[in-house]
């Protein structure tokens, strides 16, 4: 007996350990505790089912949307005829979903872009044949009528008709790197409009548009390329390299977009004599539902005014329907989210203050604003035309938290998640069912299939292994918080603290910020922290011996445009101040060390590192700005300008925003890190800002990634970012 009693009590110390036993960082990079989910959905024309790629790459699988059983196996690698293809990395369904194009060999270009070889299966008789042997592609789209496929390859559209043996032929032929393309987005316009294909089909498939991007006249930029490691380049083993592409930075002259339509029978090309300004820009083209109206949707440079026409493809008339103003600037969920029906339009506008859903007819008359209230919606899903019903989310009563809400045509609205948290959803393409993510700050994601109605008809995930294996780790307390700043501001954070939090002692601190115009790093969901996992890089370091902390300032999104854009013309200042007065209300807290208080941010995270570290109020012991804009003079035309003007129009706010005048009033201990190859903020804001402290006798600290973009990742990248990112941290604060 007392040698069972003496087994028992190891196995209850060796429990005991077990479930203190901090998190490691190693465990954080490498994905153990990554939660459970549901990706990649694709709702099929059906409406009762939606296809997933499987987690081997091999198949897609076909699921419903009632209670998640699989359905059938829509292709597979292993059986599919024809071909030598080991796995799929994506795929395109036709409109009536008899051919698929399976998309292999992907090859990123920048944010959004890829080139890829693509295949076209074919549902019926089970075998693929490639899309094109003329080389990779991007962006192909299927007609209307599924008897067409549009690509882009180097800068030139084409065609290729499936009625005709797939025979293809060039659309336009003026193509060339760094001076016309043609289909697709120049850098600027992918990545800050957001998308990656400027062609469409007309309804009835016999006509294509596009854009047209001439960019010859913009300034070049180069970075140098080195041989590296992970991956290896060895085209750069004897000498290095450089890779060089257009990229306009505020203030100087932008690629020239023009509309152009082509009559795929006749073969007649046309230019849309659309009425743009000089300077100003097309976010977007689309085609409507009438086949005779094509929607082209402009900007002004300062993006203050958003434009829709309707131009007939044959005639080239070009008339103005509908034009959105604003004081500031229109954000980019305005042509993201627009929706056109049969007889209608769907809008989101800020006009009332407020991100609010606007109905329009076709013809660009305001029929009524569907929502209302000092709430924003953040996620317009569709329009159910029988029973003329809206569904949306929304984070009405909480900027924190986000529901999913339907609301009909009487104004008469239902919330159809019942849980305070994050709820996000996947409609079938008849919007009868949806697929409901659900989470909040100390809840993995639970995933359930619901009908129209919000009840719950099968719960597909609930991540209790992950819970389960959290629980018996050292895993940080997480908590949301407010507080008011010395000007009157109530500001929403969360906070972590350590598993064995002591209120008696008292803490350092490391503050998470990424401060950047609409974003929103602070809500009750799991997907809260750096890794957007729980915050577990951020319980890592609470094991260590620190408390974390991040605060959403002004400037950020979820609580209106006046909150939101009351840092227009002058980024960073008000940012700054909000993160020097979080740590100014941290420091009067009992548990927490005010003399050891550190801040860090990636993007523009890193630049607001800086201006809250030369704020002026000396509060931030030490600090990390990682892949930072050190000058808005450096960034580009699209998203500088949108919030900051020119730099001829806005001196003052260009001098008062940039961390390079701030330099001499630095305080703390700073370590920059930036990737070499960085694309977007380019390894020159870092050069000059160092040379900046150089001059101004301020001692600092540098790490540089050779060859990493702006995510600095590959290899062992992240990880060494991250040991020497809480090194720093462990040095300066704990001393």
């Amino acid at each position: 007996m007392k040698k069972i009693l003496l087994f028992l009590s190891l196995c209850l110390y060796a429990m005991t350990g077990l479930a203190q036993a901090p998190i490691t960082l190693q465990e954080v990079t490498n994905g153990t505790f990554r939660a459970k989910s549901i990706n990649g959905v694709n709702p099929l024309a059906d409406g009762i089912h939606y296809a997933q790629i499987s987690p081997d790459g091999e198949k897609i699988v076909k699921y419903s949307f009632k209670d998640g059983k699989e359905a059938g196996v829509i292709f597979d690698v292993k059986t599919a005829r024809n071909h030598q293809l080991k796995r799929i990395e994506g795929y395109i369904m036709s409109p009536n979903e008899d051919k698929i194009l399976i998309q292999t060999n992907t090859t990123p270009i920048y944010r959004r872009s890829f080139t890829a070889e693509y295949y076209i299966y074919t549902v019926k008789n089970n075998t693929l044949t490639p899309l094109s042997d003329g080389g990779p592609q991007q962006v192909p789209l299927f007609s209307p009528d599924g008897n067409l496929i549009a690509f882009v390859r180097d800068n030139n559209l084409h065609l290729v008709k499936l009625l005709f043996d797939n025979s293809e032929s060039q659309v336009t032929t003026d193509g060339k790197f760094n001076e016309v393309l043609n289909g697709i987005p120049d850098w600027v316009n992918e990545e800050e409009f957001e998308y990656n294909r400027a062609f469409d089909f007309s309804a009835d498939s016999k006509m294509l548009a596009y854009i047209r991007f001439d960019e010859k006249e913009v300034p070049q930029f180069s970075f140098p390329l080195f041989k590296g490691l992970m991956p290896e380049q060895t085209t750069y083993g004897e000498y290095p390299g450089a890779y060089t592409y257009k990229y306009p930075v505020s203030g100087v002259k932008n690629s020239v977009p023009t509309v152009h339509t082509f009559d795929i029978k006749t073969r007649v090309t046309r230019q849309i004599p659309v009425p743009l300004d000089n300077d100003g820009y097309i976010p977007r083209i689309q085609f409507t539902a009438d086949a005779n109206a094509l929607a082209i949707m402009t900007l002004n440079r300062h993006q203050d005014r958003f434009d829709i026409y309707m131009a007939n493809p044959r005639s080239t008339v070009c008339k103005l329907i509908i034009r959105d103003e604003a004081p500031q600037y229109i954000k980019t969920i305005a042509y993201n989210q627009i929706r056109f029906y049969p007889e209608n339009i769907a809008l989101l506008s800020e006009r009332d203050g407020y991100n609010h859903l606007y109905w329009y007819t076709l013809g660009g008359n305001l029929v009524r604003q569907v929502t209302t209230g000092e709430y924003e919606v953040t996620n317009f899903i569709g329009w159910d035309a029988k029973s003329n019903t809206f569904y949306y989310e929304s984070n009405e009563g909480n900027p924190t938290r986000s529901a999913v809400y339907k609301i009909d045509g009487k104004g008469k609205k239902s919330c159809l998640t019942e849980k305070d948290g994050t709820n996000s959803a996947i409609f079938s393409s008849t919007l009868t069912h949806f697929m409901n993510t659900y989470s909040n700050l100390n809840t993995p994601p639970v995933v359930t299939l619901r009908d129209n109605n919000g009840k719950v008809l099968k719960t597909l995930v609930d991540n209790n292994e992950l819970k389960t294996l959290l629980a018996s780790r050292a895993v940080g307390i997480k908590e949301l918080f407010t507080f008011e700043t010395a000007e009157g501001t109530e500001l929403y954070g969360w906070m972590v603290k350590p598993a064995n939090f002591d209120a008696s002692r008292k803490y350092p601190v490391i503050m998470y910020q990424y401060s950047g115009p609409g974003s929103q790093e602070v809500k009750d969901s799991w997907r809260s922290g750096f890794y957007r996992d729980g915050a577990l890089l951020e319980s890592y370091w609470t094991s260590e011996g620190f408390i974390v902390v991040c605060v959403d300032g002004r400037g950020t999104g979820g609580r209106g445009a006046a909150f939101e854009k009351c840092t227009y013309l002058n980024l960073g200042v008000k940012e700054a101040q909000d993160q020097v007065e979080t740590a100014i209300y941290l420091g009067k807290q009992p548990y927490v060390d005010k003399n050891n208080i550190g801040i860090w941010g990636w993007s523009y995270g890193g630049f607001n590192t800086l201006m809250s570290m030369s704020e002026g109020r000396p509060v931030f012991k030490a600090g990390v700005a990682v892949a930072a804009p050190t000058s808005w003079k450096y960034y580009d035309t699209v998203y500088t300008e949108r919030y900051m003007r020119t730099p001829k129009e806005n001196g003052s706010g260009y001098e008062a925003g940039s961390a390079m005048g701030r330099a001499h009033h630095l305080n703390g201990e700073l370590l920059l890190i930036h990737g070499m190859a960085d694309d977007n903020v380019h390894f020159r804001n870092m050069a000059e800002y160092a040379e900046a402290l150089v001059q101004a006798n301020k001692q600092f600290d540098m790490q540089v990634y050779t060859n990493r973009n702006h995510s600095i990742f590959g290899g062992n990248t992240r990880n060494h970012l991250l040991t020497r990112l809480t090194n720093h941290f462990k040095e300066h604060l704990m001393k």
